[in-house]
């Protein structure tokens, strides 16, 4: 990037301080901003697409829809008691002085407390063993779960329009459900485009990852082109 500035130098401040970081890089026509997300990162490219006027484009890629909807799939009714009685008690610990409650990321095993579940999620995440010397203890906070369940970035999806929206989904995907994300598309304005490609959520950095990126490259140049 022209002048000397490296994205490295933005605040930690979210992404519309990208947005502000990238109009003040040289060689950047801030007239031509497009966003793109993946999974969770979808679900926020559809919510900063709705409501800030500087993206111009936008690709969701396997996007969350509605963390509530997903939350009933991946926790039955039974344990569902149990989660939310744990979110309360992290709550009250917290006020005693506690660190946040931690859980690990991915598991199979119900003996312990995991974000999720899904053997397709253990399987990604084991194609992909982390370098030698790294710890493989990944947790995050149990309180993630509970803001995860929380989020509906579908809610905005009508107010993309009238910026292009492509909306990538895979046929098969139990993480971010295939259902959600053809209701939430019928719900967008146009110009829109949908893009399904055979299988789950993971084949989108695998075996999917050329289609997939081929059809967001596609979409960027039809509507950000000069």
């Amino acid at each position: 990037m022209g002048g000397g500035k490296t994205l490295g130098k933005v605040p930690g401040k979210g992404p519309r301080w990208v947005l502000s970081y990238l109009e003040t890089v040289d060689g950047i026509d801030p007239t031509r901003i497009g966003l793109w997300g993946s999974s969770y990162g979808g679900g926020h490219s559809l919510v900063l697409g709705a409501t800030d006027t500087r993206v111009k484009v936008v690709v969701a890629q396997v996007p969350t829809i509605s963390g509530y909807e997903q939350s009933l799939r991946r926790v039955s009714a039974a344990d569902r008691p149990a989660l939310e009685e744990s979110f309360n008690e992290d709550d009250r610990a917290q006020l005693r002085g506690s660190a946040p409650a931690v859980q690990q990321l991915v598991s199979t095993d119900p003996s312990v407390r995991a974000a999720y579940r899904s053997p397709a999620v253990l399987n990604y995440h084991e194609r992909f063993p982390l370098p030698a010397g790294v710890d493989p203890g990944e947790v995050v906070t149990l309180r993630s779960t509970r803001l995860a369940q929380m989020y509906e970035p579908g809610a905005w999806i009508a107010r993309i329009g009238p910026k292009p929206l492509l909306m990538v989904v895979g046929s098969r995907d139990g993480t971010t459900p295939t259902d959600l994300a053809l209701g939430a598309y019928e719900r967008a304005l146009e110009p829109k485009r949908l893009v399904i490609f055979e299988g789950d959520h993971y084949d989108t950095y695998m075996s999917q990852f050329e289609t997939v990126s081929r059809a967001a490259e596609a979409w960027f140049i039809e509507h950000l082109r000069p």
